[in-house]
This record gives structure tokens, C-alpha cells and sequence, in this order.
């Protein structure tokens, strides 16, 4: 059933999560080249410090992208996270979807890391104190006020463990160097007062920081492709092009029709973080780029998407059977 996209941006690279990769697989349309790691496996970072000899030093102004300096010699080993530029915003929170640009180095090579401030690049949204992400992200931003700048230095225990990461040149001794932008806090879902839902589609409930219920009605599903706005949004409308974020859940039509309430085959809030992608650009299954492009940001969206724009004949796991009529709620919290 799940089908990755090729990943473009390092982003879904530095993610550790326990589940089978990021929200969103079930949108997806290819295989990734690079699966997170299982976070199970990850061993327990070292206490946070908030300096160490030596230490990398960066250069450039905040908001642009920053120079780093690797130092001459070996790092001291220690998890360093030290804020350059102290905001003057909020405070991250635990749990609190913090909105990063990074850019980052391997300490030993000097060699860069794809980052946010590179052509293709895009903001990480991080959950601050997740053990889903690395803490070199998760632990970095968690009290840390929005505007600041912060210089993280990671050995393998704050990054990908002893394991490394191949595909991105990180060997299993590598201490890793990232400056981190705190840009904003993202809402995790949504606000508003749902409209009402006619009684022949499916009924919603997602008024909480959880996977939404869906109930399917003993009926026909609709032939053609439904995209109800269920709270309309306040932010700019979606254009082909941009990166979304977004929570979902996502349920089947026939399997489910009638039941009290039904089985979801998908859903981002298994992650902690919202699933992103390019949207409009065939990234994802046509029906969410047909019945998304054009809403407006902080919007609920109710897709209701014919086999002809979801997954056609073909089978998606024991979940998903040819042929099938999908259900999506999806809050659009984001887009950049």
C-alpha cells in the first residue's frame, strides 16, 4: 500500500520515526530512495550542553543562509546546542510544531548538507521534544524563542545513531554541525466551526490533536470528485507549486460503508508532525492535487476521490482494494 515519492529535499532523510516513514504515504505516488530510520534503535542522546571547546563558528545575517567554520581538531563529543541570536517571539514548547530553515555540515569532511537555504529546499517543521525526529532537531528547538539562531553540534547519539546515514555521506562516527532558524510556530490543526455535511457523504469529526473519525454512509459513493471546504481558512489560497503541510486521515469507501465508525488506513497524526509535499505537481494522487490546489491555508477540506483519481485498479494493501473510492479529511495548516 504505501507508495514513497523519490525524496527531493534532505528533510524526510533527518526524520527518525517509528512508523514506516512520514505522514502522507498514502498520497504518495513512488518510492523514496532513503526511509527514515526506526527510532527504536536509536540510543539515548547525552545531556544537552550549551558550550564546548572546540566549536564551529558561522557567519551571515538571520534569515539568510549562514556560513559555517569547521575548527581545526576533533569535537569534544558532547551534544552542544547553543543559541547565536536569542528571538524575541513565543517559546517553543514540548509538542509545539516549530518551523525551522537549517543548514547543516559533517564536522570530520567539512562536507554540506542539503539544507533549507538551498535551491529546492524547505523549511523543516519539527516537534519540539519528539522522539520521532533526531533530537539534533527535536531537543535543539524545545525552549528556544521564535527569531532565534541556533548553532547545534551533534555526535552520532544526538543524529542517526551508530547506523550513520549512507545516502547522505554520514558515517556512524560522524559528528554533525547545524545552524537552526526558528521561523514560527505551526498550528497543528486547524480552528473553526465545521460547516454541516449532507447526509449522502461522509460525516467528520476531528475536533481534536488526533486522527479524525470518519463515518461512511450506507450509500453509493459519489462518481466524480468531491472537495468540500468544512472551515474555511483565513490564510492565502494554495498554488500548484507550493509545499503543503497538512494533518489527514484517510478511510475507504466500500469497506466502510455504514459502519459505526471507519477504519482509517492512514492518518499523519501517527508521526507528530504534519505531512508535507508539493502540491499540483503529480507528487501525490490526483485527487488531492485537483481538491486542494486553491484552498485557502487554515482550512478543513473533506475529499471524497473516484478510483480514476486515486489509485485506479490497482490494490494498495488489504486496506485500499482495486478500485477504491477514497475518504480524506485533511486540515491544511501550512503552505510555503
Amino acid at each position: 500500500m504505501r507508495r514513497r515519492l523519490a525524496a527531493a529535499l534532505i528533510v524526510p532523510a533527518l526524520m527518525l520515526t517509528a512508523a514506516c516513514g512520514g505522514g502522507g504515504d498514502s498520497a504518495k505516488k513512488k518510492d523514496a530512495s532513503a526511509s527514515p530510520s526506526d527510532s527504536a534503535s536509536q540510543p539515548a542522546a547525552p545531556k544537552l550542553v550549551s558550550d564546548a571547546s572546540p566549536m564551529p563558528t558561522v557567519a551571515g545575517d538571520l534569515g539568510q543562509k549562514p556560513t559555517i567554520t569547521i575548527p581545526k581538531g576533533d569535537p569534544s563529543g558532547k551534544f552542544v546546542v547553543k543559541t547565536l541570536t536569542a528571538g524575541t517571539g513565543p517559546e517553543v514548547k514540548k509538542d509545539d510544531l516549530a518551523v525551522t530553515k537549517y543548514t547543516g555540515k559533517i564536522w570530520k569532511s567539512g562536507k554540506d548538507l542539503a539544507g533549507s537555504y538551498d535551491q529546492g529546499g524547505a523549511p523543516q517543521v519539527i516537534p519540539a521534544g519528539s522522539q520521532t525526529y533526531i533530537p539534533a532537531f527535536s531537543e535543539a528547538v524545545l525552549g528556544q524563542k521564535v527569531g532565534s539562531r541556533v548553532l547545534v553540534v551533534a555526535p552520532p547519539a544526538a543524529a542517526f545513531g551508530s547506523a550513520g546515514k549512507q545516502e547522505l555521506g554520514v558515517g556512524p562516527t560522524d559528528n554533525l554541525v547545524f545552524v537552526l532558524d526558528i521561523d514560527s510556530v505551526m498550528p497543528k490543526k486547524v480552528e473553526g466551526t465545521q460547516a454541516a455535511i449532507p447526509s449522502n457523504l461522509p460525516q467528520i469529526k476531528a475536533d481534536k490533536d488526533e486522527a479524525a473519525t470518519i463515518t461512511v454512509p450506507k450509500n453509493d459513493p459519489p462518481k466524480s470528485l468531491v472537495d468540500q471546504v468544512l472551515i474555511e481558512g483565513k490564510g492565502a489560497e494554495v498554488k500548484s507549486g507550493q509545499t503543503v503541510f497538512m494533518q489527514y486521515s484517510g478511510a475507504t469507501w466500500k469497506p466502510n460503508e455504514g459502519l459505526p465508525q471507519a477504519k482509517l488506513f492512514d492518518t499523519s497524526w501517527k508521526t507528530g508532525a504534519p505531512f508535507s509535499t508539493v502540491i499540483g505537481q503529480g507528487q501525490v494522487i490526483e485527487g488531492w492535487d485537483k481538491g486542494l490546489v486553491g484552498k485557502k491555508v487554515g482550512s478543513r477540506v473533506l475529499l471524497v476521490i473516484p478510483p480514476e483519481q486515486g489509485y485506479k485498479d490497482k490494490a494498495q494493501g488489504a486496506d485500499i482494494p482495486a478500485n477504491s473510492t477514497l475518504v480524506f479529511v485533511v486540515d491544511i495548516v501550512g503552505a510555503m
